[in-house]
């Protein structure tokens, strides 16, 4: 176990089961207030997602969000990106301001949906890049629809860590929707702190707006989704086929990334995995981010950003 991580985690838990949150007026996710204009297309299977579009170049990015995050998670790299790159952020059926619904929410799922976007926006091939869940979802749509990946940008990615039968029944059995809706204030501050090495104050929307939601109308669309998509990562890993990925492929990592590997599972270092994917995905570069926690392209934008120009020169 990677105890100084632990240590820090609950040291977190400690300071933020104190922290003196004010009353937030209670919104509905359509309600949440995002970077840019957000637009909508109606794809297969009841699914209304919605997405930003902004910027235009060569190159088009699609950028896909982790567990429980929503695009506004993206926004300081497109708005570093948009003058060069057509910068496309979705939010996944489930999260954000897209619809809820009994969606089969697996990791092929969301790689229909983002491929379902494409088609409806016409574009034929595009730069997929993916944080965290968002990482394995790229990986998993690479594989499933090659010609429609150009590159790939994998900040943070889940996917590349192997698990026993049993490590996967662990995440099976406390991947319940109770376990996000009855989440207090504290605990959501306290979730989002420890994705950080050193949380960024402008990154309080992500504490706030979650908050705000807790009586959403949709909040239990929205836990059923994060309890789903926890058992879509384990029921449907890439790690034994990622060497078939031939695209070239951006592999971005925080030294300090408190959740990979699993520190309730594994011991280790982040780099080791980090170092797996690279070895694994033979087309690849690693970026290594010093100070940086596993929210690297929000805490770093700056090098992210420099990565990804410089990767997609």
């Amino acid at each position: 176990m990677k105890l100084l991580s632990l240590l820090g985690l609950l040291g977190a838990l400690t300071l933020m089961a104190c922290h003196p949150y004010p009353e937030l007026r209670p919104m509905e996710y359509e309600d949440l207030q995002y970077p840019s204009p957000v637009h909508y297309a109606a794809l297969a299977g009841g699914v209304n997602l919605a997405y930003t579009d902004e910027g235009q170049g060569s190159e088009t990015i699609i950028f896909i969000h982790g567990l429980g995050s929503y695009l506004p998670a993206w926004k300081k790299n497109i708005e570093a990106l948009k003058g060069t790159y057509r910068c496309i952020a979705i939010d996944l059926p489930g999260y954000g301001k897209s619809s809820r619904g009994r969606y089969p929410f697996t990791m092929e799922f969301y790689a229909d949906v983002v491929v379902q976007l494409m088609d409806h926006l016409q574009i034929p091939s595009a730069v997929i890049a993916g944080h965290s869940m968002g990482g394995q979802i790229a990986m998993t749509t690479t594989l499933k629809y090659p010609g429609r990946v150009h590159k790939l940008v994998l900040i943070s990615a889940a996917g590349f860590e192997s698990f026993t039968d049993g490590e996967k029944q662990w995440f099976r059995d406390i991947a319940v929707p109770e376990l996000t809706k009855n989440a207090t204030p504290q605990q959501i501050r306290a979730n989002v702190v420890q994705t950080f090495y050193n949380m960024p104050a402008d990154a309080e929307f992500m504490v706030t707006d979650r908050i705000a939601t807790r009586k959403a109308k949709g909040l239990d669309g929205y836990a059923y989704t994060v309890a789903q998509s926890i058992k879509a990562m384990v029921n449907q890993p890439v790690i034994g086929l990622v060497e078939k990925i031939t695209q070239p492929t951006l592999i971005i990592y925080g030294e300090n990334d408190n959740l990979i590997p699993n520190p309730f599972l594994h011991a280790g270092k982040t780099k080791d995995i980090a170092d797996i994917g690279h070895a694994t995905v033979k087309n690849s570069t690693l970026v290594m981010i010093p100070e940086c926690g596993h929210f690297a392209q929000y805490e770093h934008p700056s090098e992210v950003n420099s990565a990804i120009q410089k990767f997609l020169r």
